[in-house]
């Protein structure tokens, strides 16, 4: 129970949800029901997070589509309820330069609008719908953890303006980091991006579940699809009860069925990330760590590492977890979070923490998400730790494909997830990552 792996799981129903800050702050609503009949929709949807409860909204508000989400546990239960809530104009690990290598520069103008999008999309949702998610001071704050590192965001800067003429970007140096935003020992200056900000994740997430259900989506919560025939008209057994459905999207993102479809199936790693969250710090400590700011922050590194100043002025920190499941609850990795806070604010290196948790992020082997629709099945996977914000504009991109209308002509929509080589050897091959990138992340 304590040791869930989605690679070796069967499914992830029954396992305890995670002891986050969020779920200390906002109480989960009565469950929907399991199926009580056999019903036919339009469109079943495996996963209620943050994809899976968008698309359904899109399917049912734009297309008027007779959808159902299928969630194994309860809404809150996965990767939507446990990161960080953060918003980002962004997606796993490349920077837009690297997309204009693979593709063009094109190719990397319109994914550079999709991730905007998607923040943007995020900010809609919440006024139209008045969501009340704790949403923070604008900016996401990118720090450079080494002089090559900074180096590189100056390069990055650079590209952006130069070739999407955009000003929404700032170049700090270290003095102006420590003058207007926060005394990060570790930091060699950064950039500042204005499209960005923090939320309550799990508040988010009841927003979008209202908004699902409001629009005649049929949620069916502790709802395993135990069985999936797939077909002309697929056939999922739930409950002793038989939903079929015309059409079958995937949405449950690293927390998808092990015995899923083979569009999606040893296509993706998932991989823990681990967060804490302190006590709040008191006048003096905001002073000596000089925070001035509720910004998201993220830093460079490969095994990157992010936080925020909560609400209530406690700090959320956060990175790489265990590799293995089985190692996720020993005490280094949390002490090896607090290490780091203590390089960037020594004077909380012995700061108690209130809150402990992990979970599950996709990683895709292209280091970019992936919304694709084949035949009558769908998926979105390979947010990468990206998904707050993305999953607005991945729901509505796969609710489009869905329903066969045209998407930007983008290798986020028109390629599928690539397959992992030696699929059994995933965690072998992470682990040796995971060594190589400490190295790396020393020197540039």
């Amino acid at each position: 129970m304590h040791t869930f792996d989605p690679l070796h799981a069967p499914h992830c129903q029954g396992q305890a949800f995670a002891p986050s800050y969020w779920a200390a702050t906002q109480p989960l609503p009565i469950a929907n029901s399991a199926p009580q009949t056999s019903e036919h929709f339009d469109v079943a949807i495996i996963g209620g997070g943050f994809s899976g409860l968008l698309s359904a909204y899109y399917l049912a508000h734009t297309y008027q589509q007779k959808v159902c989400v299928l969630e194994a546990n309860q809404v809150g239960f996965g990767a939507s309820a446990r990161n960080a809530g953060f918003a980002l104009p962004a997606s796993g690990r490349l920077g837009y330069a690297d997309y204009a290598k693979r593709w063009g520069i094109d190719v990397s103008r319109g994914i550079y609008e999709e991730f905007q999008g998607g923040v943007n999309r995020v900010r809609s949702l919440i006024e139209t719908h008045q969501i009340d998610c704790d949403a923070q001071a604008s900016g996401y704050l990118k720090i450079a953890h080494n002089a090559q590192a900074y180096n590189n965001l100056q390069s990055a800067a650079k590209f952006i303006s130069d070739n999407f003429g955009n000003d929404a970007s700032q170049l700090l140096s270290r003095d102006a980091l420590e003058t207007q935003f926060m005394l990060n020992h570790h930091a060699h200056g950064a950039m500042r991006y204005e499209n960005g900000f923090g939320l309550h994740p799990l508040k988010l997430l009841l927003g979008y579940r209202d908004m699902a259900i409001q629009a005649g989506v049929t949620l069916f919560e502790h709802s395993l699809a135990s069985e999936v025939k797939h077909g002309q008209r697929h056939q999922l057994s739930v409950n002793d009860q038989t939903i079929s459905a015309d059409k079958l999207l995937y949405t449950g993102n690293a927390y998808n069925n092990k015995h899923s479809h083979p569009l999606i199936d040893n296509r993706y790693l998932p991989i823990l990330s681990s967060i804490f969250v302190t006590r709040p710090l008191c006048n003096d400590e905001l002073t000596q760590t000089g925070l001035k700011t509720h910004q998201v922050v993220m830093d460079t590194r490969r095994l990157k590492y992010y936080y925020r100043l909560l609400p209530d002025n406690r700090l959320l920190f956060g990175g790489r977890g265990a590799v293995f499941a089985k190692d996720q609850h020993k005490t280094k990795y949390l002490t090896h979070l607090k290490s780091a806070l203590a390089e960037c604010f020594p004077c909380l290196k012995d700061i108690a923490h209130d809150y402990y948790w992990h979970g599950y992020i996709a990683a895709a082997l292209d280091d970019m998400p992936h919304v694709f629709f084949e035949g009558n099945v769908g998926y979105i996977l390979g947010y990468c730790g990206s998904g707050v914000s993305f999953s607005s504009q991945a729901g509505y991109r796969l609710a489009q494909l869905t329903m066969k209308d045209k998407v930007p002509d983008l290798p986020l929509y028109q390629r599928p997830l690539p397959k992992i080589p030696f699929p059994q050897l995933r965690r072998f091959g992470q682990l040796g990552y995971y060594h190589l990138a400490q190295i790396q992340d020393k020197f540039s």
